[in-house]
């Protein structure tokens, strides 16, 4: 198979679109005074303290990830994003100049931008559908690590990344860097951000997603919340809805 018509194929498997965009309404957006500087410094609600993890940890490292003053959501060709009102936060990350970093593309993009930041090349790869297998080699150039990403963007997506992510057995072991994911046509995928607990054990998490078309990554609201929050209780049933899609609890998988 050519590389063209299997890359817009791919394609298709990374698009991510709301399933039903009457199912959730959209919580109060949050105000640009209230924005903290770092992922790790987003306000916790009372009650609640993050845990503590080691340094060089995936945890650690991400909630050191600075956000954007500007909560405004812009898509790859530089214009904003129809829908503002998903988003507490964005993230200061690399985005793209073409339609590729999708959702499950930004998945990928964070857990390869940690690996690369601790310097574990060998542990960077990523599987198509096919079971191929995408190995970055030991390099810390930059430029080269770019175009390695866009080709893991073209030949791999939500469907392919469900296929190489391990099924998380309990929700609520839920942990930083987890994805829930719906691998398909079209999938969607977003990632825990951070976790925090209270005096009762309770948990609770943040997410970061990207969509389709390719845009800056952000922090999620919680669109069941009373205030603008992106903070999400483990809920009793099975459904986590999310501003523009809709997941399960035994749609969590880990690396």
């Amino acid at each position: 198979m050519k590389f063209l018509p299997f890359f817009l194929f791919s394609l298709l498997i990374a698009a991510c679109f709301h399933p039903d965009p009457d199912v959730i309404s959209p919580a109060k957006p949050a105000k640009l005074d209230s924005l903290p500087s770092a992922l790790g410094r987003i306000r916790l609600p009372d009650g609640f303290t993050r845990p503590l993890y080691p340094s060089g940890s995936f945890a650690s490292w991400f909630r050191d990830l600075p956000l954007k003053p500007d909560k405004t959501v812009y898509l790859y060709d530089g214009q904003p994003k129809k829908n503002q009102s998903a988003q507490y936060a964005v993230l200061d990350q690399p985005g793209s100049t073409t339609d590729l970093q999708q959702c499950a593309d930004v998945v990928m993009r964070l857990r390869a931008e940690f690996l690369f930041s601790q310097k574990r090349y060998k542990e960077i790869c990523f599987t198509d559908f096919e079971g191929h297998d995408y190995a970055w080699k030991e390099s810390g150039n930059r430029n080269d690590f770019e175009h390695y990403l866009a080709n893991v963007f073209g030949w791999c997506g939500s469907a392919s990344l469900e296929k190489q992510l391990v099924p998380v057995p309990d929700f609520n072991l839920i942990e930083p860097g987890d994805v829930l994911i719906r691998g398909g046509f079209p999938g969607h995928a977003v990632m825990v951000a951070d976790i925090a607990l209270n005096k009762n054990g309770e948990k609770i998490f943040t997410l970061v997603q990207g969509y389709q078309p390719a845009q800056d990554m952000h922090i999620l609201l919680n669109p069941l919340a009373q205030e603008a929050s992106p903070w999400y209780s483990i809920p009793a049933g099975d459904t986590i809805y999310t501003p523009e899609w809709v997941f399960y609890k035994q749609q969590l998988r880990r690396w």
